[in-house]
């Protein structure tokens, strides 16, 4: 797991090891402090040596400017290497997820895949800054003062042993306690943010049925058990300052009582045994062990909460996409004819029933196709499986004659335009959304796709026109401005299959009749599937598909479907009777 989160570091390496090596310097300069003191104390101060004084003052100086330029440059290097970690390691994040399958974004949620991207980001940025700066201090400073410390007095630096041990102890303890209660509290953020962006995204239909009292009360819910978590957790962590406190001040009384009574009994001179200095360096390496451990355990404690980010963020990280391109895939779609050989289709393997069940169906390239039937007969499922959103559980679907599976999926992708039935824009400019479909598309490619979509009346009226500004969502059009932005932007692809998913429902049928036409007039070798609710959508398709429970019952032309579908039929003849 680490080695795999590591890769994230790559040009900040020389950051982190620059932030090591300064690190090590500081600790250096500081650890030779203490010792610095001791000789100017015995030497100097009580021999009344100016001379002695004025030297190893000046030393001491020299070491404590040192020792604050070297912090500084750890503490720049630190900081470089930590953001530029936290800003590869969510960018590889996001690619990754960029490459997942419909099926993976379902096994993580939403809500999740947030969280691990914000939250856990930031927990292993901060983690990874204590490391590379406070851990490696610590770690050095012990080792440093304790081997300064057995040079001085062995008898006396054996109580700083013995107090590491006991605070490594009581640590590892507490870490037991508290690492399920930081497991539970992100799962609880995993839900809040799940709950918050579902209700943003349905706002409408919240007000709509008086559900803002229920949807806060489930809200509130989570956040208490956040609450929870965090309070339960941090009372674990918060024991462990009041016990080192208890045993640093305890260590510092009991170097004080011994160290007083050497110095007594050997008469605080230098060449017969324990002196002042002596004593005094002491206290200050027992601060320093006491002060690194302190530090060594508050970083410790941030690996413990970081460790649960760390293993969601690998989790993804992990996670390969489970529809990837073939070994030697085909770059090049020949046409738009489409072929379904025995198909059966369910979204999890678990499930009992299948979604599509034994589909055979053949399209010519050029044709247009209308498919209907009844909310959840599989009709969004059957157009899916032509740009590999999901795979078929067996049977083929063909493209050009070729699998679908044996393409690269951006050719493949690239081939196939869809309008979906909910219609996302995203922040910016119209231009720039339907350049979604051809990056380099000229404005005046886009006006051509806009004249087809039925959209270039309302863009021309905006001050901007193609510039024009798209809020977050395409909050500031209309559903059916929407629409047409969205079927012009799938134009632009010039595709060798364009597919509408339900998605001429907020135009009228004026302006549908229009589309129609002039994709009819412009592309007539381009494959268009129509799935609709109306009627008048399909009827003039070449042929219409009539779907139920997963299984095509009928296929052919409007003509042919109302002498032999009685669904069909039905649908027909009760359209008509509203209409009139």
């Amino acid at each position: 797991m680490i080695k795999t989160l590591a890769k994230s570091i790559r040009e900040f390496k020389l950051q982190s090891f620059l932030s090591a090596i300064f690190v090590a310097l500081e600790v250096i300069f500081e650890v030779s402090i203490p010792w610095v003191m001791a000789r100017l104390i015995d030497y100097g101060i009580e021999k009344s040596d100016m001379a002695y004084v004025y030297r190893f003052g000046g030393l001491l100086f020299l070491f404590a400017i040192l020792q604050m330029l070297c912090g500084i440059a750890c503490a720049y290097f630190a900081t470089v290497a930590g953001s530029g970690f936290g800003k590869n390691l969510r960018r590889d994040l996001f690619k990754k997820i960029q490459e997942f399958s419909f099926h993976n974004v379902d096994t993580f949620s939403a809500g999740s895949l947030v969280t691990r991207l914000t939250e856990d980001v930031t927990f292993i940025q901060q983690a990874f800054q204590m490391m590379i700066r406070g851990t490696v201090r610590g770690i050095f400073m012990l080792i440093f003062s304790i081997v300064a410390a057995f040079l001085i007095n062995a008898r006396i630096a054996r109580i700083f042993v013995i107090v590491a041990v006991i605070l490594a102890i009581g640590i590892a303890i507490i870490s037991r306690l508290a690492f399920p209660i930081f497991d539970k509290l992100f799962k609880a953020i995993d839900r809040m943010n799940n709950c918050l962006s579902e209700n943003i995204r349905a706002i409408r239909v919240v007000k709509t049925f008086n559900r803002e009292e229920y949807e806060i009360n489930k809200f509130t819910a989570i956040t208490d058990d956040i609450k929870k978590y965090s309070v339960k957790g941090e009372q674990y962590m918060v024991l462990g300052y009041p016990a080192m406190q208890l045993v640093s001040f305890t260590c510092i009384i009991a170097v004080a009582w011994i160290g007083s009574k050497a110095v007594i009994a050997s008469g605080n001179n230098p060449d017969l045994g324990f002196t002042t200095g002596q004593m005094m360096s002491l206290i200050a390496y027992g601060l320093q062990i006491l002060m690194s451990l302190m530090m060594t355990s508050m970083a410790f404690v941030m690996f413990i909460i970081s460790a649960e980010s760390a293993k969601r963020i690998y989790e993804v990280l992990l996670t390969n996409s489970d529809i990837v391109d073939s070994p030697n895939p085909i770059t090049e779609i020949k046409n738009g004819s489409i072929e379904f050989k025995n198909v059966n289709f369910k979204y999890s393997s678990t499930a009992q029933k299948n979604v599509l069940s034994n589909i055979n169906l053949k399209i010519e390239s050029g044709q247009t196709i209308g498919i209907m039937g009844a909310t959840g007969s599989g009709k969004t499922s059957l157009i899916s499986l032509l740009p590999r959103f999901y795979d078929t559980l067996s049977g083929e679907v063909l493209i050009g004659g070729v699998n679908v599976k044996d393409y690269q999926l951006k050719a493949l992708r690239d081939s196939i335009g869809m309008v979906l039935q909910k219609n996302v824009l995203f922040s910016g400019t119209i231009a720039d959304n339907l350049r979604f479909g051809n990056k380099s598309a000229s404005y005046e490619e886009m006006a051509k796709a806009a004249d087809i979509a039925c959209a270039s009346e309302f863009i021309n009226e905006k001050e901007g026109k193609y510039d024009s500004t798209v809020e977050q969502g395409g909050s500031n059009f209309s559903g059916g401005q929407r629409q047409r932005l969205c079927i012009a932007r799938a134009i632009l692809k010039n595709p060798k299959i364009l597919i509408f998913d339900d998605s001429t429902s907020a135009v009228d049928t004026k302006t549908e009749s229009k589309i129609r036409s002039g994709l009819r007039d412009i592309y007539p070798n381009v494959t268009k599937i129509i799935i609709a609710q109306r009627v008048s959508s399909v009827m003039e398709a070449d042929k219409i598909i009539i779907m139920d429970d997963g299984k095509i019952l009928a296929f052919g032309t409007h003509n042919e479907l109302l002498k032999t579908s009685d669904i069909y039929r039905d649908i027909y003849e009760t359209q008509v009777k509203e209409a009139a």
